[in-house]
Formats: structure tokens, sequence, C-alpha cells
């Protein structure tokens, strides 16, 4: 059984620090070029090496997506690109056109280069195919199941690693493959652009009555002819292991620094203990249902998941307050604010290794000493007495319902 790489997401440098504390074994993340999210923050020049360093310093990998399918006159900046990406220590490129793969060997000989899911390797041919061509891993299509995983597994070379998707939204085109968002908004999804129109809600429009708009039910609650749930494998990691998967991804870069300190948290614990052959403590199980998320499912691993016809709404049970900055040893945080809250509020703590617990919000004041009784500007620093000691970077967190209705 093979002990599951974790790769988190790193949409911003925020982001790319709570997946590191957090438990990463790995995160990825993109320049502000050809990566296939133009809308995270993503990483300039400059703070791309700074990025490197700060996680090769906590034993971190980072993994580049140089993901997008580039035109001519794209292609032809590349090589300098690459050569940047080299320089700055960069551990792996993700890629997915073969001209992009090609001009990576060359101009960025010390990274490893694995295979996105854009190419959707769905098969041990493939696969193989790209090992000899000289990937190191190939990122397999999200359609397959466990069993077509294991008969991948089998039939490659031991040495060529293997990826999935863990855990994240999911597409409803094969691989990511849309065309719907270009067509629609101009925004083409290959390229990084998705504008999400598999979420919108659509109404019917009668040709010679313009304006009038129809409702299209599949049911009283509406219709989710496009709809897909969200994966989350946190319960079956040991099958996962078992297939001989060499790494699973958390999907969402362009998601919260929240979202990716959380889920990297619950899923660190919950590899160690399948690995250790201990018990899942489900202290950490529950924390996937901290994060905004769709319904879960189990992707395509057990086979097809079907059409989910029952809700097509994020659940958005849990809001983060604030941010702890630092704290002392009798449990006085220095914080950040994120959202308010009053004096007395049920909150709970959520940190780097640490278990969640519950406190209420008592004797809160400003950096002058004066009393608060709901801190309310964003962004404002206060103190906040804790129960006890936490970490740097660790999160204030309070359950509000902020579902759609």
């Amino acid at each position: 059984m093979r002990k599951l790489e974790l790769l988190s997401p790193a949409g911003d440098m925020e982001r790319l620090r709570m997946a590191v504390l957090y438990g990463a074994d790995a995160v990825y993340l993109a320049g502000t070029s050809f990566g296939m999210r133009s809308f995270a923050g993503n990483f300039t020049a400059e703070e791309l090496p700074q990025a490197v360093a700060f996680a090769h310093s906590h034993g971190v990998k980072v993994h580049v997506t140089v993901n997008t399918m580039p035109r001519n006159d794209e292609v032809a900046r590349l090589p300098e690109y690459l050569e940047r990406l080299d320089e700055a220590g960069v551990d792996a490129l993700i890629v997915a056109d073969l001209g992009a793969f090609t001009l990576a060997g060359r101009y960025a000989p010390r990274c490893q280069r694995h295979i996105s899911t854009q190419q959707s390797v769905s098969n041990y041919v493939s696969a193989t195919a790209w090992y000899d061509l000289g990937a190191q891993r190939v990122v397999l299509a999200r359609e397959l199941s466990l069993e077509e995983i294991v008969t991948i597994r089998q039939k490659c070379p031991p040495a060529l690693e293997i990826e999935t998707f863990g855990h994240g939204a999911m597409c409803v085109s094969w691989s990511g493959r849309c065309l719907l968002s270009n067509y629609m908004t101009g925004r083409d999804a290959n390229r990084g652009a998705c504008a999400q129109p598999c979420r919108y809600e659509y109404a019917l429009v009668e040709q010679k009555r313009p304006g009038e708009y129809f409702p299209v039910f599949e049911d009283e609650k509406g219709t989710y002819i496009l709809n897909s749930r969200d994966m989350c494998t946190i319960d079956h990691l040991k099958d996962l292991m078992d297939a001989g998967i060499d790494c699973i991804k958390i999907e969402g870069r362009a998601k919260s620094a929240y979202y990716a300190a959380v889920v990297t948290g619950a899923y660190r614990h919950c590899i160690d203990d399948v690995a250790a052959g201990r018990p899942v403590d489900p202290v950490w199980r529950d924390e996937v249902e901290h994060v905004s998320h769709r319904i879960y499912s189990t992707g395509f691993y057990y086979g097809p998941p079907g059409q989910y016809v029952h809700s097509a709404r994020y659940i958005r049970d849990w809001q983060i307050c604030a941010l702890v900055e630092q704290c002392d040893e009798r449990g006085l945080a220095l914080c950040s604010l994120r959202n308010k809250f009053p004096a007395g509020a049920e909150l709970e703590v959520v940190g780097p290794d640490m278990r969640p617990f519950t406190f209420a919000a008592q004797d809160m004041t400003d950096l002058d000493g004066a009393p608060l009784d709901e801190p309310k500007t964003p962004q404002m620093k206060f103190y906040l007495p804790l129960p006890r000691q936490v970490p740097a970077w660790s999160m204030i967190r309070r359950g509000v319902d902020l579902s759609a209705k």
C-alpha cells in the first residue's frame, strides 16, 4: 500500500501558506500565464521564487500548471517562461500540450513533467506513451473508475507516478473540455477563463414572445440538467492507496485560503491515520463539512455518479471570522478580522495540526486596550482571549447558515 502524496491548491501567497502549514506534501499553482485558472490570484515573476522558497523551507514541493493549449503567438513566449520556472526551483510542471511538454524538457530540465488531466489519459497505453516520452507522472482523467485505475497501475511502468483528483468541484464535461463558456461569454474554459455557465439558472423563451421567460422544471425545486456534485473521497482513502495511486489532488485554486487550510488539514490527518492502520479520527472527517460545498459524491471511482436532481445549492454553514496572527502562552491572540461577530458569540478555532475546539468570545479589546463589543472593520487588529495558546495562522470561525435558499 502506497501512502498518498497530498497535493493542495495555492491560488495566491496566502492560500499557499495555508496549504503548506496545514499539511500539504506539495502545492500546485500558476504564474500569470499558461495556467487553467486565470481568475485565481496566481503568482507574478517576483512572487514565484518567494513561494518556492517558503514551500521548500517546510519540505513541500511546488508544481506549476502550464496546462493551457497555447496558440502560435503564445508558444513563442514559452521558452523564456519555462526558464524562469526552472531557475526558481519549481519541482514539477503540469502540462497538457505536446509542444509545451517538449519545450519543458528543453528549457526546464530540472523540473519533472506531469501530464495534466486536460490530456484525458484514460488507459495504460496512453499513460505508458507519455512515460516513454519522458513524463514522470500522469494525472488521470476524472471519469475513470478505481477498477480501471488498478489496471492502469498494473500495466504501466512502476516508475510512472499516478495522480488523481480526490476532492473538490467536478465538471459536467469530460475532463473539463467544455466549449459552453466560450460560446456564451467568449471566455474559453480551455484557456483558463471558464465562466461556469453550467451553474447558471436557465429559463425557456418562446420565439414569438421575446422577453417572456418560462421556467424549466424537472421537479418543483427547479432543473438541474447541468448540475454536478462535488467530489469527496476522504472516506475511501484506503481504496485509493490499495489501487496504487501515488497522489491525490484537492481541486480549488480559485477557492479561499480557509478552504485550502481546512480541506488540506482534514485529508492530512485522515491519510496519516489510514497509512498507519489507525481508525480515522471522526473530527477530521467532519472538517470537510465545514467548507462551502455542493452535496458530495465519490465521482466516478465506484461507477458513474448519475445525475443529481435534489439540489443545486452550495452548503455554507460556517464563516471565517478572524485570523490569528500571534498568540502568547496565556492564550491572548492578536487577530485580524474577516467577518464581524459580537461578544458572547460561540466560536471555533481550527489551526495547523490542532484539533478544533469551541469557546465563547469574551473580553475583546482593540490595540489600545479599549473594550470591544463587536469588531466590525475588515482587517482590523484586535485582541481575543482564547482558552489556550494556538499556532499563528489558526482561524476563528462561526456557525452561520449562508446557504442559498
